[in-house]
Formats: C-alpha cells, sequence, structure tokens
C-alpha cells in the first residue's frame, strides 16, 4: 500500500484529507520596526491561519552591493533599485528572530523561515525551527536544499518559475538530502500575480506526478485564487499578510489585510469541507424537506371499487403519497375503499390485483 502524502509541521498534519494549512508570509511587511513584526504574528493568530512565515537573510547573504545594471530592478514595484537596496529595507533582522519565534510560540502559532543560505539555516535551527520553507528564487539551489534537507525538517519548496524539471531535480535534492517529509507549491513569480496566469488545473497534475501533498503560493489581489485551489487538491495555501496595505513597504501592496487572511481561512475551511467525498445518498439537512418532494393525491372523491381515471389523480406536493413513478399504474386501478380529494394514494387503498406495486416497474 502506497504510504499516504502527507506532512506534519509542529504536530499538525497536512494532507488532503484535513483542512487546508493557511500560512501567513511576514516577509518584508514589518516595514523595519520588530513592534509591526509582533503585531502581524498577533493579527495572523487572531485571523486563525495555522502558521506565520519570515524570511531569513541579509543583503550579504542573498545578493552583491554592486549598482551595475544586473543587479538593478528593472519593471515592476521596485523597479530602478539595486538588489541590496531592496533587501537591505526588506530584510528580517537576525537578532529579532529569537524573540519573534518566542512570542509566537507563547501566542500558539507555528511560526517558521525560509532561509536564503546556509548560515540562515544555522540561525533558525538554533531557534529549533520546526519546518522549513524554500523560495521559489531559490528552488534551484540544489546545495541549499540538501543542507536544509540535512537537518531532517519537514520542508516546503515553492515552485514559481521552475520548469518540471526543475521542480523534479529540487525534489529530488531534498530526498537526496534526507529529507523524508516534503511539500511543494504551485506558484507563479509575480508580484501581484494575475489569475489567468496560474493555471490552477496543474495542481492535480502536481499531485499524481509527485505523490506529496501540494499546495499553492498565492500573489494574486484577493483569496478567489486560493479558495479555488482547495478544490482542485491544494492542502497548503500561503498568502503574504500585512496589516496595512497602504503603508508603503516592499511587499504591503499585494498582501493581505487582517480582515481578509481571516476570510481566506475561513472560506478556504469551507471549501475543503463541501468537497467531502462521492455520496449520492440523502443528506441530513435534506430529511426534514423529503415531504415536500411531490408524490400522487387524489383530487377527486371516489367510491370503492371506481375506477381511478386520469383527471382523478395528480403529482403534487407534498411527498405523502406514492411516488409520482407510479402514476401510469394507479391510472386504470380501482380503489378498495372510497377515498376523498385532496388525500394521498396510498398502496393498501389501491386494488392491484395479483400483481404487487412493489414488482412493478415504470416504463
Amino acid at each position: 500500500m502506497r504510504k499516504k502524502a502527507e506532512i506534519c509541521i509542529d504536530e499538525r498534519r497536512i494532507a488532503s484529507d484535513l483542512p487546508p494549512y493557511v500560512i501567513a508570509e511576514m516577509s518584508a511587511n514589518h516595514n523595519g520596526s520588530i513592534e509591526n513584526a509582533f503585531r502581524i504574528i498577533d493579527a495572523a493568530r487572531h485571523a486563525g491561519a495555522d502558521a506565520v512565515k519570515m524570511q531569513t537573510y541579509r543583503p550579504d547573504t542573498i545578493t552583491l552591493d554592486c549598482d551595475s545594471q544586473e543587479f538593478r530592478i528593472h519593471g515592476g514595484l521596485w523597479d530602478g533599485r539595486t538588489l541590496y537596496e531592496l533587501y537591505e529595507e526588506a530584510h528580517t533582522p537576525w537578532d529579532w528572530h529569537r524573540p519573534l519565534f518566542e512570542h509566537a510560540r507563547k501566542l500558539g502559532i507555528t511560526i517558521f523561515s525560509s532561509p536564503f543560505d546556509n548560515t540562515a539555516v544555522d540561525l533558525l535551527e538554533e531557534l529549533n525551527a520546526p519546518a522549513y520553507k524554500i523560495a521559489s528564487f531559490e528552488a534551484v539551489d540544489l546545495p541549499l536544499i540538501r543542507y536544509v534537507a540535512s537537518t531532517g525538517k519537514p520542508m516546503i519548496i515553492s515552485t514559481g518559475m521552475a520548469n518540471i524539471e526543475e521542480i523534479e531535480e529540487a525534489v529530488d535534492a531534498a530526498r537526496d538530502g534526507g529529507c523524508e517529509q516534503i511539500a511543494i507549491l504551485h506558484c507563479v513569480s509575480g508580484y501581484p500575480a494575475p489569475a489567468s496566469d496560474y493555471n490552477l488545473r496543474t495542481i492535480p497534475d502536481m499531485i499524481a506526478r509527485f505523490r506529496i501533498p501540494v499546495g499553492l503560493s498565492d500573489h494574486t489581489l484577493d483569496n478567489t485564487t486560493a479558495i479555488t485551489s482547495v478544490a482542485l487538491g491544494a492542502s497548503i495555501i500561503e498568502k503574504h499578510f500585512t496589516l496595512d496595505r497602504r503603508s508603503g513597504g516592499p511587499d504591503d501592496s499585494f498582501s493581505l489585510e487582517p480582515d481578509e487572511l481571516r476570510q481566506l481561512c475561513k472560506g478556504a475551511r469551507t471549501a475543503w469541507e463541501s468537497l467531502g467525498d462521492v455520496d449520492y445518498g440523502r443528506k441530513s439537512s435534506e430529511t426534514g424537506n423529503v415531504k415536500f418532494r411531490r408524490s400522487l393525491y387524489f383530487v377527486k372523491d371516489l367510491a370503492a371499487g371506481e375506477v381511478i381515471r386520469a383527471d382523478a389523480v395528480r403529482s403534487v406536493r407534498p411527498g405523502f403519497g406514492l411516488a409520482p413513478k407510479y402514476l401510469e399504474r394507479v391510472v386504470g386501478t380501482r380503489v378498495k375503499v372510497s377515498v376523498q380529494a385532496n388525500t394521498p394514494v396510498a398502496c393498501e387503498d389501491l386494488d392491484f390485483g395479483a400483481e404487487p406495486i412493489g414488482a412493478w416497474r415504470p416504463r
């Protein structure tokens, strides 16, 4: 029997038979204030997220301090800036990590991070991070993936910009490095990304190909794409999260605010609950309404022994009479007893001769 596709982070199982695991991505939305970072963790917990995620790097561990054209950003939100300038502004200082981890644990919300080099992994190991996330841009850094895998912790890999071969290489590197709990996130690395770029039908294909949990890292501007992904099998949803989209930080403009994150958590879990199982049976919420289905009723008074003509019986609501499928059989049959108009047609009141109605099937 094939092992169930699941991972477990901080004693929370993540699999298709459980509600989706919602990650609030803090990224750079603290905007240089540790107090903002504390408040983001508080708000994520209050909104119902399962986890809050950080990013662990310094500008010198992710890029070079160079202003040549290849180190400059052309177009988009950060047009004209050098990579070093952007990451200097956006990074989370390393001495914040311990107090932020301690704060999250005190609140009872899982916290982990995306490391961007080996020294970041070492820092997070000192803090006993329960899992790791590989960012889309680092999915091609196979040595980093192997180093993260060596911790033995669960790993989530985002796949933005990666083709199928690169995704396979990343997953193989994680496995080769010793990681036994791997999940991947379908992702579009646009900031923001249009919903039309997401091609969510890729998610079931990823599930079938890799046989590991698959989720969505969503950079669209609302919750529609993320909630839709649940219907296609996503068991993880990651969205950038901020206190105020108007704060002017590098990632604020494409992040959810607290009420929107709350709606995402509720909507994603409702979507998962609605999937259920293949079931054609009557549902509990329908039980009280069965009596309002159509059934056969007499619409004329008939004396005992009289033949039931077509104008003496109708299919109407409510449902206390014989099922409408028996109409052709009832017409032409005699009543055993006198019946009154506006009463249900009952099997025991009809003379079917030697053939019981249960043996008859409508044409």
